[in-house]
């Protein structure tokens, strides 16, 4: 909530500078008169804006600056040799700049677009590795700042070379897609779910304590154990589960470290079985 907030005011900020500089470069504009151009300069407040907080936003700009042209080329005491000049010049500006707008914008969303699909695993379309740890250092970062409670829980396929084996690849395949999205429909939107490895995954969970991680990772465990029953494979799932209760918490590599030990001391203890460890902050390690 704090996050979307900050981003709120961040993006309000932009949008109300880029509003003052065009209403400063408007008045500079008028007073020079025809003699210096500045119109390139209104393209760097309506890009920024657009760049930054998106097209819809920087509509408010570019009317801003339709407006001033409007005072300028119409309302204000210049002569041309024909009446409809200052139209076309107010005209050709408009289409120049929303043609300029448009493709920045195109530019902006492929840019989105890849680097959304360069933190989407292929196969189970849900978040890679590279993403998961971004978000897991930005939430512990959070964590500490905020003292929030933070849980990892790393989740690894038992058998599942067996099922390949016996299935073929096609089975394991679908039974990834399968665990993925059961995963994420077991968790709220603000928790991260990725495939970290060939058959294992984690679920990050800010602002979460030790209860209602419980909570969640057995909701999580029974949505799993449906899949086998379903599908009829000798899979199993092994869950190892950290929460940090009161930060600031331990690093990211730390984290990691500690939730992927439980993981396989929970393969270790027969499979199929969670092991989850609280730790109450840096002081605390396994």
């Amino acid at each position: 909530m704090k996050d979307a907030l900050r981003q709120k005011l961040k993006s309000s900020s932009i949008v109300t500078f880029s509003l003052i500089f065009i209403g400063l470069l408007g008045y500079v504009d008028f007073v020079t008169g025809p003699y210096i151009s500045f119109q390139i300069f209104y393209l760097m407040p309506i890009s920024i804006v657009i760049w930054f907080v998106g097209r819809g936003a920087g509509m408010v700009p570019f009317v801003l600056s339709i407006m001033l042209w409007v005072l300028d080329d119409i309302l204000g005491s210049r002569s041309y040799i024909h009446p409809l000049i200052p139209y076309w010049n107010i005209a050709a500006k408009v289409i120049f700049f929303a043609v300029f707008m448009h493709i920045l914008s195109y530019l902006k969303e492929i840019m989105d677009r890849e680097k959304m699909l360069a933190r989407i695993d292929d196969l189970t379309e849900i978040a890679n590795k590279r993403y998961f740890y971004e978000s897991a250092a930005k939430e512990i970062n959070r964590s500490n700042r905020y003292k929030y409670p933070l849980t990892m829980a790393y989740i690894d396929l038992d058998n599942f070379k067996r099922v390949n084996d016996l299935f073929g690849h096609a089975a394991g395949d679908n039974l990834l897609r399968a665990t993925a999205q059961t995963l994420k429909s077991s968790v709220r939107a603000a928790d991260t779910v990725a495939r970290i490895g060939g058959d294992e995954f984690a679920i990050l969970l800010p602002e979460t304590d030790y209860k209602s991680a419980e909570n969640v990772i057995h909701r999580v465990q029974k949505g799993m154990s449906s899949i086998a029953e379903r599908g009829k494979l000798p899979a199993s799932f092994s869950i190892g589960m950290v929460t940090c209760a009161n930060p600031p918490c331990v690093s990211l590599e730390s984290l990691v470290m500690m939730a992927d030990k439980l993981m396989y001391l929970a393969k270790k203890d027969g499979k199929n079985q969670l092991r989850h460890e609280i730790i109450k902050g840096e002081q605390d390690k396994i």
